[in-house]
């Protein structure tokens, strides 16, 4: 009886485990099985890349002259479906010089599907991008991070990096001073900042940017793309 107990109490302990690592591997910003992820750059100079996810939507219209204030280049993960309903957003983005970037198709959790699945997520949103203008290397993001074997070992096979961040002020506070001071406590040079703006129909979205823009430029900072980032 006591065997059958501890190979009983074995086996969950085991279950839980996997079930552990597989959701650490899932949501890991630095580690992945496959290929190369890069959350930041270690640099010494003082360069960071700030991030977009989502959209595009109509407030690219406030975003953008907000970048060109403070002579900023980002980066802007877009998602096919968004880019259908939205490419001459799409294209005022990548006309003002800024990098557009690959956030799937759908925006579904790209965990638990075939590589035929990423394959249409990636080449669909891929020729959305193109078709808007953007002609430098396209980078990818999955939807919430989120990833596991199958998702980076089909862009490891195309030679695609995956982009995450080490900045994300929008999970841990609500308020824009709170995540500007966030950012301004915790950046260094090679950082990599995430920000939600594309559904934010309030004021508070515009000021965390505009925060971030002008604290960081007052250090010193200078905001250049993802891949400008990767080239130093």
């Amino acid at each position: 009886m006591k065997k059958k107990v501890t190979i009983i109490a074995t086996g969950f302990l085991l279950v839980f485990l996997l079930l552990f690592g597989t959701y650490k591997l899932m949501n890991s910003r630095a580690y992945q099985l496959f290929g190369n992820i890069t959350n930041k750059v270690e640099t010494t100079q003082k360069v960071i890349a700030l991030t977009f996810d989502d959209g595009p939507t109509d407030n690219v219209k406030m975003i953008l002259p907000l970048l060109e204030k403070y002579n900023a280049k980002a980066t802007f993960f877009l998602i096919g479906e968004e880019l259908e309903k939205h490419p001459d957003e799409a294209k005022k983005i990548a006309e003002e010089g800024h990098q557009i970037g690959n956030h799937t198709y759908s925006h579904n959790r790209m965990v638990f599907k075939t590589l035929s699945y990423y394959k249409d997520e990636i080449e669909k949103t891929d020729l959305l991008i193109r078709n808007a203008g953007f002609k430098g290397e396209i980078d990818v993001r999955p939807p919430n991070g989120k990833k596991l074997i199958g998702f980076p070992y089909y862009l490891s096979k195309h030679n695609r990096d995956t982009i995450t961040w080490n900045l994300e002020p929008d999970s841990f506070y609500d308020s824009a001073s709170d995540k500007v001071n966030y950012v301004k406590e915790n950046v260094t040079p090679g950082s990599i900042i995430l920000i939600h703006p594309m559904y934010d129909n309030t004021d508070k979205v515009l000021e965390t940017i505009e925060g971030i823009l002008q604290e960081l430029s007052n250090e010193g900072y200078t905001f250049v793309t993802v891949n400008e980032l990767q080239d130093l």
